[in-house]
C-alpha cells in the first residue's frame, strides 16, 4: 500500500534549527564561497521556469569537485536532509523548486567537455554543459547533437537527462533517451553510480532507460555521453498556411500516414502566429487560422524528393499558401519563430503558464476547439504551439500572477488542459516533466496500484526518499482532495477515464 502522506508544516523555530545544523555540516566541506544560506543570497533559486511556484531551501551548495558532491550527499543523507539538484532552472514543472526543509544542489560549475571522439561520434560532458555548447563544439567535425529544446542556449545537459528533454527535431531524431548512451553520478547516499555504457550493450539490467526522465529522483547526474550525428549536406523548410485549424491537424497525421518522417514538424494556431511575428518578423502568414513547419534534411536528392512529397500531401490536405526557404538564412529565419515563441508570449502577457500534454495525431484539432471553449470557461487567453509530429502540445495560457483569481483560474484551465488529453487517449506530459505542476493530474491518468508500483521503484534507488521528494509521484492524501475536486468540476470519475 502506498504509505505516502503529507508531512507537517515545519514551524519557524524548527526550520532555523535544521537550517543550523545543515550549514555547519556543508561548512567544513564546501569553500565558504560555495555554499549559500542567508536568504536573500537563496531567492534566486526559489523556482525553475515555472515561477508560480516558489520556495527557499535552508541552503544552496555550489560544489566544484565531484568529491564535494558526494560529501554534500552523504551529509545531506546522515542528516535526513532532501536535496534537490538543479542545473540551468529552465525546467517548466517546477521539478527544481527546492525543499523547504532541504539543501538544492547547484550543478553549474561541473560545465567542462570532457572529451569528444569523432570516430565513435559520441561526446563525454559534464552535467553543467548546455545543449548548444556540444553542437557549437563539435561543428569543426561536421557533427552535431540533435535533441534540441527551445531553451538549448541556455538549458543544461543534466536537466535535459532529469527530463527526458526532446525539441523541434525530437520526431527524426529522438529525445534526450535515445541520444545518450551512459551517465555516471551519484546514489542519494553518495555512493558513485554509473548507467548504460559506451558499447552497444550494457551487462544486466539497463537503468539508464528508468534513470533518463526520472526527475532527479532516483540518482544525481555528473557526467553524460551523447550521441553525435552528422550535419546534414542540405535542410529545407515548408511554411504551410491553413484557415482551418481541422485541415491544419489533420495535414499533420497525412504526412506521417504518407510513410514521410520529417527532421521537424512544429504546428502554431494563429494568436500564437500574431505573437511571434511581431517579435521576430519570421515572415509568418498573419491571415492563418494555423501555420504548420515541416522541415527534410539530409543529402540535397533525399531533401528535394521528400519535400516534393510533403508538398503533395499538403495541398492534398487544404493548405491555402506554402512556401519553401530558398536559402539557409530563410530556413533559420522560419525557425526563429519557433524557438522564440516563449518569449514572444511574454511580451503580450504579465505571466504565462505552458502546459505539456501528449495526445493522438488525429486528434490535434479536437484539443485545440476544446482550449477555445476553455478559454470562454476560464476568461484567461491560451496561445498554442505544439510538437504536432509526435502530438506534444505546449498551450500558454495567459495570466497575471498578481491576481490571485487569474493564478486560481489559470491552475484549473491547465488542469482541464491535462484531464481532456488524457480522455483524447493521450498523457499528461510529453517532455516539460510533472515536477509539482502535474502533480494532480497525475490522480487522473494512473491508479493507485500504477502509482505504487513507481514509488517502489524510487525507494529501490533511494529508501530514505531524499532526492528531491514531493515531486511527480502524488501521495494518497493529494489524490483523494483531487478526485472530490474533480468530480465537483463535474468531470469523469477516475476510473473512467483511460489508462494506458
Amino acid at each position: 500500500m502506498n504509505t505516502m502522506t503529507t508531512p507537517p508544516v515545519p514551524t519557524r523555530d524548527e526550520r532555523v534549527a535544521r537550517q543550523s545544523s545543515v550549514v555547519a555540516e556543508l561548512a567544513a566541506l564546501l569553500p565558504p564561497h560555495a555554499l549559500l544560506w542567508q536568504s536573500e543570497d537563496t531567492v534566486p533559486y526559489e523556482c525553475d521556469g515555472l515561477t508560480a511556484y516558489r520556495e527557499q531551501p535552508l541552503a544552496v551548495a555550489l560544489p566544484e569537485t565531484e568529491e564535494q558532491v558526494a560529501a554534500v550527499l552523504r551529509a545531506c543523507h546522515k542528516l535526513g536532509v532532501p536535496v534537490v539538484a538543479r542545473g540551468a532552472g529552465t525546467g517548466l514543472s517546477g521539478g527544481a523548486m527546492p525543499h523547504r526543509m532541504g539543501v538544492t544542489l547547484s550543478l553549474a560549475k561541473f560545465n567542462r567537455i570532457v572529451r569528444v571522439d569523432a570516430l565513435a561520434r559520441t561526446a563525454t560532458v559534464q552535467c553543467g554543459v548546455r545543449n548548444l555548447a556540444i553542437s557549437e563544439a563539435v561543428a569543426p567535425l561536421g557533427l552535431y547533437y540533435a535533441p534540441d529544446p527551445s531553451s538549448q542556449i541556455a538549458c543544461t545537459i543534466g536537466g535535459n537527462v532529469a527530463e527526458n528533454s526532446g525539441g523541434v527535431h525530437c520526431l527524426k531524431y529522438g529525445l534526450t533517451l535515445h541520444n545518450v548512451l551512459r551517465v555516471r553520478g551519484f546514489m542519494a547516499d553518495g555512493e558513485a553510480v554509473e548507467f548504460g555504457a559506451e558499447a552497444l550493450d550494457v551487462a544486466g539490467l539497463d537503468l539508464m532507460t528508468v534513470l533518463i526522465g526520472s526527475e532527479g529522483m532516483l540518482a544525481v547526474a555528473i557526467e553524460v555521453t551523447v550521441k553525435l550525428v552528422p550535419k546534414p549536406q542540405l535542410a529545407r523548410c515548408i511554411m504551410a498556411s491553413f484557415d482551418d485549424i481541422r485541415r491544419a491537424g489533420d495535414a499533420v497525421a497525412n504526412i506521417i500516414a504518407a510513410g514521410i518522417i520529417p527532421a521537424g514538424l512544429e504546428m502554431m494556431d494563429k494568436p500564437m502566429v500574431a505573437a511571434v511575428e511581431g517579435f521576430v518578423n519570421a515572415g509568418y502568414d498573419l491571415d492563418a487560422a494555423a501555420i504548420l513547419l515541416c522541415e527534410s534534411d539530409g543529402t540535397p536528392e533525399e531533401v528535394s524528393e521528400e519535400i516534393g512529397r510533403m508538398l503533395d500531401v499538403l495541398a492534398e490536405s487544404g493548405a491555402t499558401r506554402m512556401e519553401v526557404s530558398k536559402d539557409e538564412a530563410q530556413r533559420l529565419r522560419f525557425w526563429s519563430g519557433r524557438k522564440n515563441a516563449f518569449p514572444a508570449s511574454g511580451r503580450i502577457s504579465p505571466d504565462y503558464m505552458c502546459m505539456d500534454s501528449t495526445i493522438p495525431r488525429k486528434r490535434l484539432a479536437d484539443i485545440l476547439l476544446a482550449i477555445a471553449e476553455m478559454e470562454k470557461k476560464y476568461m484567461l487567453r491560451c496561445v498554442n504551439v505544439f510538437h504536432a509530429g509526435d502530438g506534444n502540445l505546449h498551450p500558454l495560457i495567459l495570466f497575471d500572477a498578481n491576481d490571485p483569481d487569474q493564478l486560481r483560474r489559470c491552475e484549473l484551465f491547465g488542469a482541464d488542459i491535462l484531464e481532456t488529453s488524457v480522455r483524447f487517449g493521450g498523457t499528461v506530459t510529453g517532455e516539460h516533466g510533472v515536477g509539482v505542476e502535474k502533480l494532480s493530474s497525475m490522480c487522473v491518468q494512473f491508479s493507485a496500484p500504477e502509482r505504487e508500483q513507481m514509488l517502489a521503484l524510487k525507494r529501490a534507488f533511494d529508501p530514505e526518499g531524499l532526492l528531491n521528494p514531493g515531486k511527480v509521484i502524488p501521495t494518497l492524501v493529494r489524490c483523494a482532495e483531487y478526485g472530490k475536486m474533480h468530480v465537483r468540476k463535474g468531470l469523469l470519475p477516475f476510473a473512467e477515464l483511460p489508462r494506458f
